[in-house]
């Protein structure tokens, strides 16, 4: 086939329900990667054949070669990630109002209320407090798309702050009166020669972090879909273990994919140029993540959630667990039907 032409067998595999488009890779069989040349069938959602008829199947060769399914939701622009949405599906920009943007992460339900929230990180929903800081509180816009996205000045709000984990800084503000009178004489008396500098007293904090997460009450429970931009429904849970091949959906660099590096992490994480936090009972995969991709959920290749994204650099992500995300703010992913 000449390169820059459709792909011969495009109109004819495209007559099939539910097939999108194709083209050229291998083989996988539960997850392995047989390296056998196969026309890829490319598919809006994979499933099951004993519910289709005959004439919906595609056929196991083509144009004497093996195929393969390959689910790929609904394909669309990235652009729309930073629109305005409504329902808004996880993987579009949000965010706490003084926060640029971050992205939802998915639907969940609280486990007593049976109310549905919307759920990401900490420093996306909650501007990265430590529940003393006043960064936030309960009942603050969250805003859909994030701030930085909303070039045209709309009300965009879609929720309000229900809950969030505290993110432990390494180093906190003392609370001890002693060494705040300490500060302030320390302080007179900079403040005779340098007034523009100001002392603090900081204390080590041994507190370690398991999750950076967050959840927001929608205003309109019309307003949200649990369905995950072009990846789909999340089909359950799973522990992440090494080799693993994940994905996520992000505001920032769209579908991406990866494979789990490292489990059990502890790991200092920069969470601005002065302040550092210490998270442990980390996952660790390799590049797939962009600045604004914070929230995205962590997903298998079939759809089972892993974890929640919160940090990376262009080596590597991170993500918490999504059970310990799960049991620390006490809900439950929504699961496709």
């Amino acid at each position: 086939m000449k390169k820059g032409n459709v792909h011969p067998l495009y109109n004819d595999v495209c007559q099939f329900d539910n097939v999108i488009g194709l083209g050229h890779g291998h083989k996988w069989i539960r997850g392995i990667n047989t390296r056998q040349e196969a026309v890829v069938i490319l598919v809006r959602k994979k499933m099951n054949r004993h519910s289709l008829s005959r004439s919906a199947l595609v056929p196991g060769k083509l144009d004497g070669m093996v195929t393969d399914i390959i689910e790929v939701g609904d394909i669309c622009l990235h652009t729309e990630r930073k629109k305005l949405l409504r329902p808004a599906p996880p993987g579009v920009s949000i965010g706490h109002y003084k926060v640029s943007a971050g992205t939802f992460g998915a639907v969940v339900r609280d486990r007593n209320s049976n109310e549905l929230f919307i759920l990401s990180n900490n420093h996306v929903l909650a501007n990265l407090t430590d529940g003393k800081d006043e960064r936030s509180r309960p009942g603050d816009l969250v805003l859909q798309p994030g701030s930085f996205d909303n070039m045209a000045g709309a009300n965009n709000s879609i929720a309000t702050l229900k809950k969030f984990i505290p993110v432990y800084r390494e180093l906190n503000r003392s609370e001890c009166n002693i060494a705040h009178i300490f500060e302030k004489l320390i302080n007179k008396m900079i403040n005779t020669f340098k007034p523009q500098y100001r002392i603090q007293v900081l204390r080590n904090n041994e507190q370690v972090n398991l999750v950076d997460c967050a959840i927001a009450a929608p205003v309109h429970s019309e307003d949200i879909s649990p369905e995950i931009l072009e990846i789909g429904a999340i089909a359950g849970i799973k522990e992440a273990s090494l080799g693993l091949q994940v994905k996520k959906s992000g505001r920032s660099s769209g579908v991406t994919h990866s494979i789990v590096l490292a489990t059990d992490v502890s790991m200092k994480v920069n969470i601005s140029r002065q302040e550092s936090a210490v998270f442990a009972d980390q996952i660790l995969a390799g590049p797939m993540s962009m600045p604004g991709d914070s929230g995205s959920v962590i997903l298998t290749e079939d759809n089972y959630a892993v974890g929640l994204l919160f940090a990376g650099s262009e080596q590597a992500t991170m993500f918490n667990r999504i059970t310990n995300v799960l049991d620390a703010l006490n809900v439950d992913l929504i699961l496709d039907k």
